[in-house]
């Protein structure tokens, strides 16, 4: 039986327009809070507060130890995104962000990471100690205050941004042990060191971008990447020689030692590759690489010390 022209009583019922408006705007602000980076500085913190404990778990204080670090991580997000919001309108790959598209009104994001980073840091301060509440804005002063505007000055902030990207670990160790032992500090080291070839693989292949706004990215200021990818071996490199010091300081084992080594090699390999080709390809293959690395890394680092 077919149906007729007249009114149709299974349509969907309408959705209010104020209902639409919430969720786009919930999207908008979940989007602008970057959850993909926020887990990885939530993985990396909890190793590092595994690492640091001594005896059984207080899982309570992890708990708390792991929101503030996503609230302030989150508002470090928005006000990177805050910042740079004009320049996310020139480049392909960011320009459909919530600020550049008008999907927020940037005092809106402004505010919203603002209370994010504060409310995280005195949570941090009140509830598990303040070495770790300082540690903790520590990051967010330099990834939104320091690397986010050197990006338009100098190629240092390459470095100089792998140093918040390092300070997780950290943050995690003294939020469970309430010190600093020098072992926190070899994690920040392993951390330091990945950053480098991760992040020169993102601007080799997305260098075009980087030059339409004005970032002054090693690939953008050397487009024969030759500088660029001598640093990604050399850091290779180094990546390798820092991850055998949790074995020569006794914080790992014999199981940790061979799988550090070997993925240490394989990542090193990738590194040397897209060095000699320079191609979009091999630095594709440079960032899997990178992404696998660091994840698989730290599960020996734990597995080696729970066997």
């Amino acid at each position: 039986m077919t149906r007729g022209f007249g009114p149709q009583t299974d349509r969907p019922a309408a959705v209010p327009a104020a209902a639409t408006t919430r969720r786009t705007l919930a999207r908008a602000y979940v989007e602008m809070a970057k959850l993909r980076i926020v887990s990885m500085v939530l993985v990396t913190t909890a190793i590092g507060y595994l690492l640091g404990a001594e005896g059984p778990l207080d899982w309570p204080r992890l708990v708390v130890a792991l929101l503030g670090t996503a609230l302030a991580a989150a508002g470090s997000a928005a006000l990177n995104n805050y910042l740079e919001r004009d320049i996310d309108a020139l480049m392909d790959r960011t320009r459909s962000r919530v600020l550049p598209a008008g999907i927020l009104e940037p005092a809106h994001a402004l505010a919203f990471g603002i209370l994010l980073v504060l409310g995280g840091v005195t949570l941090l301060a009140a509830q598990v100690n303040l070495l770790t509440g300082f540690i903790v804005l520590l990051t967010s002063f330099l990834y939104v205050l320091v690397y986010t505007p050197l990006k338009r000055v100098s190629w240092l902030n390459t470095p100089i941004g792998a140093i918040p990207g390092a300070l997780p670990p950290v943050s995690g160790w003294a939020a469970a042990a309430g010190n600093l032992d020098p072992q926190a500090w070899i994690l920040f080291l392993i951390l330091f060191a990945w950053q480098h070839p991760h992040f020169y693989a993102i601007a080799w292949m997305c260098r075009e971008d980087y030059s339409r706004a004005g970032f002054k990215m090693l690939s953008v200021i050397d487009p024969t990447g030759r500088r660029m990818f001598r640093q990604t071996v050399a850091f290779c490199l180094l990546l390798l020689a820092v991850s055998l010091i949790p074995f020569l300081s006794g914080m790992a084992g014999g199981v940790y030692l061979a799988g550090a080594a070997a993925l240490g090699l394989l990542f090193l390999r990738s590194g040397i590759g897209a060095a000699r080709s320079r191609s979009l390809n091999d630095s594709r293959k440079l960032l899997r690489a990178s992404i696998l690395y660091l994840p698989a890394l730290l599960a020996l680092i734990v597995a080696d010390s729970v066997l």
